[in-house]
């Protein structure tokens, strides 16, 4: 099988003159002189230019995306604009927690430092693309036996058994691999779209953390709200029991009835430890999200909590634009481009390496010497081919290898575009629904609410009793507690569809660095003393 590669903008023939000037027989005090010429030219007119990774490629899934979601309204056509989207609901409570997590989320930190690290092996990818130059000083000193007659036995002097040698060197080095064939800049191309990736997954982090805190405050107002109503359903339910345990005295009413509200408030008392668990264990999840302890959340959760509902569709877009907006998706997309290029630089292995190495310094016999350049000069030129000949596979190998991380890779591409473009419908249909539950417990609401003012003017007027307006006050509060839970649901919904969407949520915020300092002696003496 013939092996093909690419030229940006030259063409083959250059490349197979100037290789053949390179291993042209020339006479010998000109080969390496010759040789690092045409190394310099060739590194210039070709770096960049070759690259034998396979042409890109777009999964079908991605190319035949469909052209609009079906479960977009005409509503909800016009562009998407995501950033701090939240602020619709006008609870500054809620602006504050998110800029918080948004700054010191331990998650983004995690995933910003990891960023760093990828652009930083980037950075040591494009190295192989330099020359390198090193400055090298060596002291050596030699002390080696004679063996057989010895020098001073020819002279009638004594016997000389030993030779004493101290040498001094002073060099200033330079190596360069001409990357004809594109390894070192395919693999630095890689890492650099895996750097690209990270810089996708900080992203996606980001608005992980942002949707969390914002489910997170939502779950805390709900349970907050429910205890409040739940308190109020206690007491409704108490006085009703003192009300029909008299009436059950005085024989007006069975038994049946008696125990049927005693069960009631049982199940009602029963309920309220469970809320304040869960008031008090999403407020540890708050504090999470925020980098902080719960008791710092104190003053922020102690002011007024009344976020405004927003029932307004989202404008989705166009599915296609979510492959941009979604940070999962393109950092995936940046990690199938990465392993395509990883392919081109695993087939160039199977190509000549040329290197060139040039040093000139001073070699002298004692210290003050080694910097008498005029006198104690010295200088190499060297030029070297290596040719794989014989590897048992490895090369071969190392090609299947790469080719099947990047089909691995497509196949993870394809599946995070459908993945997105499904919850995209999912969520868009699960807004529309929470916010038609809504409505419907807003309008059982003012029917429960009609109710009890009519119970409460009838009992005022004489012409009703007192528990027939306890009984509608609490069913008042149920249908309150079912709608707080709605609401809830329908803020969780409409973060459900910003969430699909993606979109850069943190424009212009920067994770703060986790702060840091020297751990005391006992902290870090906890080994086994033995």
């Amino acid at each position: 099988m013939v092996t093909k590669f690419r030229l940006r903008g030259y063409d083959a023939p250059l490349v197979r003159c100037i290789v053949i000037l390179i291993l042209s027989p020339v006479s010998p005090p000109s080969r390496p002189i010759l040789a690092v010429s045409l190394a310099l030219i060739g590194s210039v007119a070709l770096t960049g230019c070759v690259s034998m990774a396979p042409d890109r490629e777009t999964p079908i899934v991605a190319a035949e995306m469909p052209e609009s979601f079906a479960q977009a309204g005409a509503g909800d056509a016009g562009a998407y604009v995501p950033q701090k989207w939240w602020r619709a609901f006008e609870d500054p409570v809620l602006d504050q927690l998110v800029d918080q997590a948004l700054q010191s989320n331990l998650d983004i930190a995690e995933s910003a430092a990891r960023l760093r690290q990828a652009s930083a092996q980037a950075r040591v990818s494009r190295a192989a693309l330099i020359p390198q130059a090193n400055l090298t000083g060596n002291a050596t000193e030699t002390s080696t036996p004679i063996d057989g007659l010895a020098f001073g036995d020819l002279a009638g002097g004594a016997p000389i058994t030993r030779i004493d040698n101290e040498a001094y060197t002073l060099d200033l080095g330079a190596s360069y691999e001409l990357d004809l064939f594109g390894r070192a800049r395919d693999d630095f191309r890689a890492a650099r779209q895996d750097a690209i990736a990270s810089a996708q997954d900080l992203k996606t982090v980001q608005l992980s953390a942002a949707a969390e805190t914002i489910s997170a405050y939502f779950d805390y107002v709900d349970a907050a709200r429910q205890i409040t109503l739940n308190e109020n359903t206690i007491e409704v339910l108490q006085d009703r029991v003192q009300r029909t345990d008299e009436r059950f005295s005085r024989g007006l009413v069975d038994s049946f009835e008696l125990y049927q509200i005693r069960q009631d408030l049982r199940s009602s008392e029963s309920a309220l430890p469970q809320l304040r668990s869960t008031l008090v264990a999403t407020k540890s999840r708050l504090a999470l999200l925020l980098g902080v302890y719960p008791s710092e959340l104190d003053e922020a959760l102690s002011q007024p909590l009344r976020p405004r509902l927003v029932f307004e569709p989202v404008p989705a877009g166009l599915p296609i634009e979510i492959l941009a907006q979604r940070p999962d998706v393109a950092a995936n997309y940046e990690r199938l481009e990465a392993a395509r290029l990883r392919i081109g630089a695993r087939r160039a292995d199977r190509f000549p390496t040329i290197s060139f190495s040039a040093s000139i310094g001073t070699q002298a016999g004692s210290p003050g010497n080694v910097f008498d350049f005029s006198s104690n000069w010295a200088s190499s030129l060297v030029a070297a081919v290596t040719a794989p000949i014989f590897d048992a596979g490895r090369i071969n190998a190392n090609i299947a290898a790469a080719r099947a991380t990047y089909d691995a890779q497509a196949a993870a591409y394809a599946r995070s575009v459908i993945s997105a473009f499904g919850e995209v419908e999912n969520a868009l249909a699960d807004y529309d629904q929470q916010r038609e539950r809504y409505r419907l417990i807003s309008a059982q609401l003012a029917e429960a609410n009609s109710s009890l003012d009519l119970q409460k003017r009838r009992f005022e007027a004489g012409t009703g009793g007192y528990l027939p307006y306890l009984d509608a006050l609490r069913t008042v509060y149920a249908v309150e507690t079912s709608l707080s839970s709605a609401a809830r649901s329908t803020a969780l919904a409409r973060l459900g569809v910003h969430r699909a969407l993606g979109g850069d949520w943190a424009d212009g915020i920067e994770p703060v660095a986790i702060e840091m300092r020297p751990a005391d002696d006992a902290e870090i003496d906890q080994g086994d003393p033995s």
